[in-house]
């Protein structure tokens, strides 16, 4: 399972169009916004491919990059964004 850039960018608490952009800066996206180092990132940055007809066009190939969920704390990581840690939850087993 992996997330769409936007789902990502929500988690992370920005935009998604802001998201991509400091990505590109960071050099971890390239212009097309696909990974710029598939190779290197696959374990938290992949490409996921996709076709359709169109009518008047004929096929229709699209590539989008996903997050896979280790790769959300390692973007975090390399964006320099403080996630803040999820609410404790009490322990069921703890009883008294």
């Amino acid at each position: 399972m992996s997330l769409s850039l936007k789902f990502a960018a929500e988690r992370l608490g920005l935009g998604h169009r802001k998201l991509m952009a400091q990505m590109r800066a960071k050099g971890l996206l390239n212009e097309h916004n696909l990974p710029a180092h598939p190779d290197r990132d696959k374990a938290f940055l992949v490409t996921r491919e996709s076709q359709w007809f169109h009518p008047e066009c004929g096929m229709q190939y699209q590539r989008a990059t996903r997050v896979t969920p280790a790769g959300l704390p390692w973007l975090a990581q390399q964006l320099g964004i403080d996630r803040p840690l999820p609410e404790p939850q009490p322990d069921p087993r703890d009883v008294a």
